[in-house]
């Protein structure tokens, strides 16, 4: 024990010991401050309510505000105009384009009549939001009315607004700045000079007429054609539509990413930060023969981007999936590198079709938060999922899996039913996180019911119903029996009689007229003759009796506490094979915390031997365990070859000062210790160990 790496971190580190408890108390007390939320700088609050006021959502400007350094701000602004930009592969973004246009133009024509910039008065704000109007009619200099002027906007149905419609803006009283017109707020009265005759909406109409029948026109609606007056008064129509138009820009942008933006800012890097896609999933739990549950997924993003490099298409996606439990304990972690490649005629097809990204995993019984982060190399864009799962624990009561609705369910040959995503029982199913459906598709329903005893199979009823916009449009009632898969059964309907509309599939098991248990999904029947189907991505994996499951199962139950069962789970992979150091690791883990360090030592015994270097992880958890064992000259030899091979850092660091310790060498203890808090200085435990052992000195 002492290797000459080891003894040379420790001569340094006795030096700083000193000095380091010293410093302890201060460096404690700013960690333990309170963040402060830091005063918005000019530059930025200028971004905030000059250039975006009225484009930015409620929910970006409440991510905004909750940024805490001005690196992050610039990330957001970034990511801000890039989803707006409707040509994400050309250098220009058009929109910020047209937008700063758009402020220009306001401030240098529309306020001149008024002691603030054009962005600031009401038709600034309208032409910032809806751009330049179709028509412009003006009604100036008449002795009967105050100045006004009619825009008129037509074509703006994709952003939810009428196929026509005006704003009026006129002058309050023949002076100042021109202010938007409301129809109920203002009334054909305001625009009439010397009118004297109160709120009469139907007489100042007529009046107006008199004189101005254009300008009377827009008087009671902004929406040519409609009926302007209800009860001797105009319709709340044209207020709606005012108060829709303020709204139009959050509409036109899927504010999710700002969400997105401050949920991943800590946790990708930089240069994705700014870059979120929307995407679509799809998430499906079924259990599999050998009794594990299995959490099927599958993610579409909005796009997919490739490099282009001597005729190859290709890109790398990183996958990292987390799964939480109560109190957001990690229960299961897993990442991944997907490398796509594809030839020039397979990226012609590729560009027409959407991509998914599919995978399956175990898990434990429970209920369980899921995130899936998926990072593209190529484009430096990210997309991310979130669900809640419930996973059924093990029981005797009859379980039916929400069904997974395909646009095809083919069946294989028992030697190719390999454990791959959306691998059901003997179906393969092609679906689509969508659930969009064309007429001339066949819907493929796809369940499973497990624990159906067997009076139930033969006594009971499924029952698959079609709901039509809420309303009961077809049912199909079979006996269990009559499904020659179960637990997993198949239901095949052709969709060339159903119209267009949005349905819910509702599937249930009746015993005697009662319902026993029922689960549905929805899915959407399209106008549209076809719709794009994907390409995906899937890797195969193991089948299922290979030792890795019991494995992972395992894994899980020991992040969740359940130290007995993780036991049961991992004994068992082990015996599958043995010669596996990480499973050997992660039994010795198990046995450790249930307090039997010398199982431990035996189970790791033949991947810490001199001659084998051992992985970082087995070389701790052994060394753990012979400490607890009463054997710290081996256990410190262990964490020299750590040391050696791995690096310093702190834990170790640690771990050797117990392994002096445990000799009697105060010295040397003491020594390590320092490294350990020279290294990482916010260990209150190490620090008062350390009082400790200077005092028993």
């Amino acid at each position: 024990m002492g290797s000459s790496v080891t003894k040379r971190v420790l001569a340094a580190s006795a030096l700083v010991l000193f000095t380091v408890l010293l410093a302890g108390p201060a460096a404690g007390a700013q960690a333990g401050e309170k963040a402060v939320k830091p005063k918005l700088p000019e530059k930025f609050r200028a971004w905030l309510e000059d250039e975006v006021e009225y484009i930015i959502s409620p929910m970006e400007r409440d991510v905004f505000l909750k940024l805490q350094s001005d690196r992050e701000r610039d990330l957001f602004i970034e990511a801000f105009w890039k989803q707006r930009d409707p040509n994400p592969g050309t250098p220009e973004n058009e929109f910020k384009t047209e937008h700063e246009r758009r402020l220009a133009h306001a401030d240098r024509y529309l306020g001149r009549d008024a002691p603030r910039p054009g962005r600031r008065t009401d038709r600034g704000r309208m032409y910032i939001i809806l751009g330049e109007p179709h028509d412009i009619q003006r009604f100036e200099g008449k002795s009967s009315t105050y100045d006004a002027e009619v825009w008129f906007y037509q074509g703006l149905t994709n952003v939810g607004l009428p196929a026509g419609f005006n704003l009026v803006f006129f002058r309050p009283d023949g002076r100042g700045e021109y202010r938007l017109y409301s129809p109920v707020g203002d009334g054909p009265m305001a625009l009439l000079s010397g009118w004297f005759g109160g709120p009469e909406y139907a007489t100042a109409y007529n009046k107006l007429r008199e004189i101005e029948p254009s300008l009377a026109a827009v008087s009671l609606s902004l929406i040519p054609g409609e009926s302007g007056m209800v009860s001797s008064r105009p319709t709340m129509s044209s207020d709606i539509l005012l108060q829709r138009i303020a709204t139009t820009p959050a509409r036109t942008v899927e504010a999710r990413y700002a969400q997105k933006f401050l949920q991943y800012k800590d946790i990708v890097d930089v240069e994705y930060t700014a870059n979120y896609l929307e995407s679509d999933s799809l998430i499906k739990v079924f259990r599999d023969p050998s009794g594990f549950y299995f959490v099927h997924y599958a993610v579409e993003p909005r796009r997919l981007s490739v490099n282009l490099y001597n005729g190859e298409y290709s890109t790398t996606l990183q996958v990292n999936g987390r799964v939480t439990g109560a109190g957001g304990r990690l229960v299961h972690q897993f990442d991944k590198t997907v490398a796509l490649k594809l030839t020039a005629e397979q990226m012609s097809g590729a560009e027409r079709a959407p991509f998914d990204f599919q995978d399956l995993f175990p898990l434990v019984g429970g209920d369980y938060e899921l995130s899936v982060l998926i990072k593209n190399e190529a484009s430096k864009e990210f997309t991310s999922v979130e669900r809640t799962l419930r996973i059924p624990q093990s029981g005797a009561a009859v379980e039916l899996a929400q069904p997974l609705l395909g646009y095809r369910a083919l069946r294989l040959e028992p030697a190719a039913r390999r454990m791959k995503a959306f691998r059901i029982g003997p179906f393969q199913v092609y679906a689509q996180p969508g659930r969009i459906f064309t007429k001339s598709d066949t819907l493929a329903v796809v369940f499973q019911l497990n624990n159906l005893s067997p009076e139930l199979a033969a006594s009971g009823e499924v029952r698959v119903a079609f709901l039509k916009d809420g309303q009961p449009f077809r049912e199909t009632r079979r006996k269990p029996a009559e499904y020659p898969d179960l637990p997993v059964a198949l239901e095949e309907t052709a969709l060339a009689d159903f119209p267009p509309a949005h349905y819910e599939v509702r599937v249930s098991v009746a015993n005697g007229g009662t319902e026993v248990v029922a689960a549905s999904e929805e899915f959407d029947l399209t106008f549209a003759e076809a719709v794009p189907r994907p390409w995906s991505s899937s890797r195969i994996l193991p089948d299922a009796g290979d030792p890795a499951y019991a494995e992972i199962i395992g894994a899980q139950l020991f992040n969740l506490g359940r130290l007995d069962e993780a036991r049961v789970f991992l004994e068992r992979a082990f015996e599958r094979k043995p010669g596996s150091e990480e499973t050997a690791g992660n039994l010795a883990r198990v046995h450790l915390a249930l307090g039997d360090a010398a199982a431990a030592v035996r189970a790791l015994t033949p991947f810490v031997e001199p001659a084998r270097t051992a992985r970082y992880e087995t070389c701790v958890i052994a060394a753990e365990a012979l400490l607890k064992v009463g054997q710290p000259a081996r256990a410190g030899e262990l964490v020299d070859r750590a040391v050696a091979h791995y690096g310093v850092n702190a834990s170790l660091m640690n771990l050797l000062g117990d392994c002096y310790l445990a000799q009697g060498k105060t010295g040397e203890a003491l020594a390590a210790f320092a490294k350990s808090l020279e290294l990482s200085p916010d260990q209150p435990a190490i620090r008062d160990k350390v009082e400790a052992i200077k005092k028993r000195k």
